[in-house]
């Protein structure tokens, strides 16, 4: 999925959305022209109306967006890197029925999604809730394990790599830090979530990751319009499975504070 196909689908979103909101408001029109004949109940239809024509207004905004990317990627240079490879990730939510947490290279292709995990056979009975890091071959090469306030993360072989966990120090304070397979402490997540401004600082008080809004680079706006767009950055030092241990706080981020 490229990113002119995401503001697309999201499009669909909010057009299905405004055909949604016109069937109450048809049902009170009909049922008061055959059955009621009261004209105080079309006031009824308004809110209704109101809110279809809001999604239709932005389903047009978000056609329009995808046409005017989808025109800008035929000019910019395709990257050919994997998801470990490169070092900032654009962050896109799906909110549909199965949300997905898009992750994107800067030239607007998908470099990787995060979703949840379905257990195949009798393993679909217990009770999980499981997230998998997808490949662009929709191959999953990680597992995020929620248990409680504990993301379990493992390769795309099932080996623990370690955990992201979430401790209560006090009524307003939380503290989130990031173990390895032994249950050493290797880093913290700090900064606002509010604000969508996060670090993942390691045991040397430096920067590993961060994930934040508002300071998307400029020459990407021609792909991403959103200048808000949040922007996954990665150590281009950290081996695979550092990145992927850290990629645990995105999921507490997206999938579960949000």
């Amino acid at each position: 999925m490229k990113i002119n196909e995401y503001y697309r689908d999201t499009a669909h979103l909010n057009l299905n959305g405004s055909i949604a909101a016109l069937i109450p408001a048809v049902m009170i029109v009909a049922g008061n022209l055959s059955i009621i004949k009261n004209k105080e109940i079309m006031i009824l239809t308004i809110p209704f109306l109101i809110y279809s024509l809001i999604c239709f207004q932005i389903y047009l905004f978000r056609i329009r967006q995808s046409i005017s990317i989808d025109r800008n990627m035929a000019n910019s240079k395709r990257i050919r890197e994997s998801l470990f490879e490169t070092q900032h990730l654009l962050v896109l939510f799906l909110n549909t029925n199965s949300p997905r947490l898009l992750l994107y290279f800067p030239d607007g292709h998908l470099a990787g999604m995060i979703k949840r995990f379905h257990n195949q056979g009798l393993k679909k009975l217990r009770i999980s809730k499981i997230y998998a890091l997808y490949n662009l071959d929709s191959e999953a090469i990680g597992y995020f394990k929620v248990t409680g306030k504990k993301i379990e993360v493992f390769d795309h072989k099932r080996h623990y790599l370690g955990c992201f966990e979430k401790r209560k120090l006090d009524w307003r304070t939380k503290k989130k830090e990031l173990l390895d397979s032994k249950g050493r402490f290797i880093g913290a997540v700090e900064g606002s979530s509010t604000f969508m401004d996060e670090q993942v600082i390691n045991k040397n008080d430096l920067p590993d990751g961060r994930l934040r809004r508002g300071w998307m680079p400029v020459e990407w706006s021609p792909l991403f319009p959103e200048p808000n767009t949040p922007v996954l950055s990665l150590r281009e030092t950290l081996s695979e499975e550092d990145k992927l241990l850290r990629m645990s706080f995105i999921v507490n981020e997206y999938f579960i504070e949000r």
